[in-house]
């Protein structure tokens, strides 16, 4: 018996990153060191007052179904540490908890786009975001950035890629991949030109605390005009921040009408985030805030080390992010290397480098084309500094090795 699938799924791309995580594993069971550059979550634990809640809410027996949205209690929460940290008043009625940021984002793509509707997304981009507008039946429209800008959309690019049929914007600041972030007064540029069109700027700032030196983070929703902030969405949660990827907990800050809109879409999917993991969160926002910052220190630390090493690589080159935890490197210059396994028996694109790498090094990164940037690798600094030396160290060895 044949099975017949949605035809909904034939518009979502194979990810480009599969052949080489499944390569890794099958490495990693054979006895390989392999060095986790690959990972998008945070190597340090959950604080421990945060854990410690959990267990006492357990106890307490915060085992129930919630309210679709969160507790009113956590939502309480979430708009006051919005309130304070962006300048711009929010109100319990305007958050919807979800099961992580990327659920917020898919509720967001039910409950807003349709067949016929454009949504803009400046690439390099996190994978989700178009496949998420493809599986509703609208259509991404990706726009180019360059290094040279700090992967960041240029406001008159955005202003020419604006159409009637465009619905929503999506940014990332800072960035997945690219750990690029958006200084205040290119983003209030960005502002100013949604301003005079009626489409929402979605903007997931899940690595908002992540940020290095002394860049600024600043909120598109602190720039806008009163008027305007009704279409500015953010998207946000506890993963990056306090180690919680597991916990499954983001939200987003709408409008209370899109809120409700938000809530019925939900109610028929999840219903409530885990009642547990609501409870630690609450603690985590209101609680001591020592752990983010220590944990920021240790990220700003091993992003020095990753870049600065990165470039001692012949035919590699990376620029200094501003944050997140994500170091994006141009592998051009590794094309043509020779390499018995390669189709062509020379390196040829940024799956191949990749692979080079993890087959000859042990380094796991991603490749760039699975954010719509082919020609770079994305390697996360999320790991010990001990796997950042040893790992490029191994992949300098092996480069030098290929070029004779």
């Amino acid at each position: 018996m044949t099975t017949r699938l949605a035809q909904r799924l034939d518009v979502v791309k194979p990810s480009a990153t599969l052949a080489v995580s499944a390569r890794a594993a099958a490495l990693r069971a054979e006895g390989r060191t392999i060095y986790p550059f690959g990972v998008g979550e945070p190597d340090f634990d959950t604080p421990v007052h945060v854990r410690d809640a959990a267990k006492a809410a357990l106890d307490a027996g915060a085992t129930r179904y919630t309210a679709v949205s969160g507790t009113l209690e956590l939502r309480k929460a979430i708009a006051a540490q919005s309130t304070r940290t962006r300048g711009v008043p929010c109100k319990p009625d305007q958050v919807v908890v979800s099961v992580g940021a990327k659920h917020a984002l898919f509720n967001l793509a039910i409950a807003l786009y349709e067949p016929g509707d454009e949504v803009i997304i400046p690439a390099p981009y996190w994978v989700s975001y178009p496949e998420q507008v493809r599986l509703v039946g609208a259509t991404p429209v990706v726009i180019e950035t360059t290094e040279a800008d700090g992967f960041l959309l240029r406001p008159e690019a955005l202003a020419a890629a604006l159409t009637p049929k465009t619905k929503a914007v999506i940014l990332c600041t800072p960035s997945n991949p690219t750990g690029g972030a958006y200084p205040r007064e290119w983003l209030q540029k960005i502002v100013d030109v949604m301003a005079q069109h009626d489409a929402f700027l979605i903007v997931d700032e899940i690595y908002a605390s992540l940020v290095y030196d002394a860049f600024e983070q600043v909120s598109a929703l602190s720039l806008a005009s009163e008027a305007a902030r009704d279409r500015i969405i953010v998207i946000d949660g506890v993963s990056k921040t306090y180690a919680m990827t597991g916990w499954r907990i983001g939200w987003s800050i709408t409008t209370a009408a899109i809120a409700k809109a938000l809530d019925v879409v939900q109610s028929q999917s999840t219903t409530n985030p885990t009642a547990l993991a609501q409870a630690a969160t609450i603690v985590a926002l209101d609680g001591p805030q020592d752990s983010v910052r220590a944990m920021r220190d240790r990220f700003a630390t091993r992003r020095t080390l990753m870049v600065e090493t990165l470039r001692t690589i012949p035919g590699v080159t990376c620029r200094m992010p501003e944050g997140a935890f994500y170091a994006f490197a141009d592998v051009r210059g590794l094309y043509g290397l020779s390499w018995a396994k390669a189709r062509s028996g020379k390196l040829d694109g940024d799956l191949e480098v990749a692979t080079f790498l993890l087959e000859e090094a042990g380094c796991a990164a991603v490749p760039g084309s699975a954010f719509g940037a082919p020609g770079y690798l994305r390697f996360s600094y999320a790991t010990s500094e001990q796997n950042i030396e040893a790992g490029l160290a191994a992949a300098k060895a092996a480069v030098l090795k290929a070029r004779g």
